[in-house]
C-alpha cells in the first residue's frame, strides 16, 4: 500500500496547512471531472484517502505509529469532505428535513423550603410557578383563530434552498436552510396576538406536589412532564424541585434518627425520674433512670424520620445534660455539703481528653 505522505507529496514534518495545500493542487489535477481517465481515478482514491487519513490528528497519530489509517478503504465516499473543504458547508444535493416549529420545552427549577416535621411525614403542598403554558387563544397552532399555516413560496415547503457553486471541480449543489421561513417549510401570515406566534405564554399556574417523607436538604425531586410547556405547544419539559430544610430549634437529624438534649437537673439526675418531652409527632414518656450521667442517651424507638425510600422509622435519640446549680441558698449548701461528707467522693482527677461537652455527646450518639 503506498505511503500516504508519498501520495501527497509531502514529508512526514509536514503541517495541517501543507497538507491541506497539497491535497487541493493534486485534486484540482485529477478530479474525474477535469482528468478523465482509469489512471486518473484511481490515482485520485489514493490521494483522497491519504488526505481523510493525515487531516485528522488521531488518524495521522495511529497512521505514524504503524497503524494502517484507514476507515475502510479509499473511494469516492469522501466527496463530502471534499466539499466541506472547498466551500466550508455540508455538500451533494441532500436536502434536510423542514424543522418542525414544535419543540420539547424547557426543565425548570423550584426551590422549596420545609420544616423537619414535614420531612418526618411528608408533605402535600400546592405551590405557584411562573413559567410558560399553552396558549388558549390558538392552541399551539401559532396561527390566529380561524387562520393557518401556509407553504413557504420560497422552499415549496422543504425548509431548504439550493445554490448552484462553479468550482474548478465542476457544478456543486449546495442546500442551506430557507431564511423566509427560518427552515420551517412554512408561514405563519397571521401570527396569533396572544402568544405573537409562539402557541405559548407566560403566566403562573399551581402545581401540586407530594413531597415524601425522609428528604433532605440539597436533594432534586423530578416531575416528568411539569416543566414548561414547548414551542408552538411542543411537549413540556420536566419540573425539578431543589429541597432546603429549616434548621430546627430543638431537634436535628442524623440520618433517619431526631438528636435532641434534655436537660435534667442534679437532683433528678441522682433520684431519676419520669417526665413527658413533646416530640414532632406527640408527647412521650421518658424514664431517667437514677444515677444518669451527663452525655448519656435515652433512645426512643420508632419516633425518628420515615426512611426516603421506606421502610421503618428511626428512632428518637435524646441526650442528657445535667445542670448543676449555681445559686445556693444557706440550706441547700448546708444539704449538699453534708452529702458530700456522708458520700466521701473520690478527689477530681484526669480522665481521658474529650473535645468539650459537645464532642462527648456527638460520640454518644454515634456510639
Amino acid at each position: 500500500m503506498a505511503d500516504h505522505y508519498d501520495v501527497l507529496g509531502v514529508s512526514r514534518e509536514a503541517t495541517p496547512e501543507e497538507i491541506k495545500k497539497a491535497y487541493r493542487r493534486l485534486a484540482r489535477e485529477l478530479h474525474p471531472d477535469v482528468n478523465p481517465g482509469e489512471e486518473a481515478s484511481e490515482r485520485f482514491k489514493l490521494v483522497t484517502h491519504a488526505y481523510d487519513v493525515l487531516s485528522d490528528p488521531e488518524q495521522r497519530q495511529r497512521y505514524d505509529r504503524g497503524g494502517d489509517g484507514g476507515l475502510g478503504g479509499a473511494g469516492f465516499g469522501g466527496f463530502g469532505d471534499i466539499f466541506e473543504t472547498f466551500f466550508g458547508g455540508g455538500g451533494g444535493q441532500r436536502a434536510g428535513r423542514p424543522r418542525s416549529r414544535r419543540e420539547r420545552g424547557q426543565d425548570a427549577l423550584v426551590r422549596v423550603t420545609l420544616d423537619l416535621r414535614d420531612v418526618v411525614f411528608g408533605i402535600h403542598r400546592d405551590i405557584e410557578v411562573d413559567t410558560a403554558v399553552l396558549c388558549e387563544t390558538c392552541e399551539g397552532s401559532c396561527c390566529q383563530p380561524g387562520t393557518r399555516e401556509a407553504t413557504c413560496d420560497i422552499c415549496h415547503g422543504s425548509g431548504q434552498v439550493q445554490r448552484t457553486v462553479r468550482s474548478l471541480l465542476g457544478n456543486v449543489v449546495t442546500s442551506q436552510p430557507c431564511n423566509t421561513c427560518q427552515g420551517y417549510g412554512t408561514t405563519i401570515p397571521y401570527p396569533c396576538s396572544t402568544c405573537q406566534g409562539q402557541g405559548r405564554v407566560r403566566a403562573r399556574r399551581t402545581v401540586s406536589l407530594d413531597i415524601p417523607a425522609g428528604v433532605e436538604t440539597g436533594l432534586r425531586l423530578q416531575l416528568p412532564g411539569s416543566g414548561e410547556v414547548g414551542p408552538a405547544g411542543g411537549p413540556n419539559g420536566d419540573l425539578y424541585l431543589e429541597i432546603t430544610v429549616s434548621p430546627d430549634d430543638v431537634f436535628s437529624r442524623d440520618g433517619d434518627d431526631l438528636l435532641a438534649t434534655l436537660e435534667v437537673s442534679m437532683s433528678d439526675a441522682i433520684l431519676g425520674t419520669d417526665t413527658t418531652i413533646t416530640s414532632l409527632d406527640g408527647e412521650v414518656d421518658l424514664e431517667v433512670r437514677p444515677g444518669v450521667q451527663s452525655g448519656d442517651v435515652l433512645t426512643i424507638r420508632g419516633r425518628g424520620i420515615t426512611p426516603l425510600r421506606g421502610g421503618n422509622r428511626g428512632d428518637l435519640r435524646v441526650a442528657v445534660q445535667v445542670v448543676t446549680p449555681t445559686r445556693l441558698d444557706a440550706k441547700e449548701r448546708a444539704l449538699i455539703e453534708d452529702f458530700a461528707k456522708k458520700t466521701k467522693a473520690p478527689a477530681p482527677q484526669l480522665s481521658q481528653f474529650h473535645q468539650g461537652m459537645f464532642a462527648k455527646l456527638r460520640d454518644r450518639f454515634r456510639g
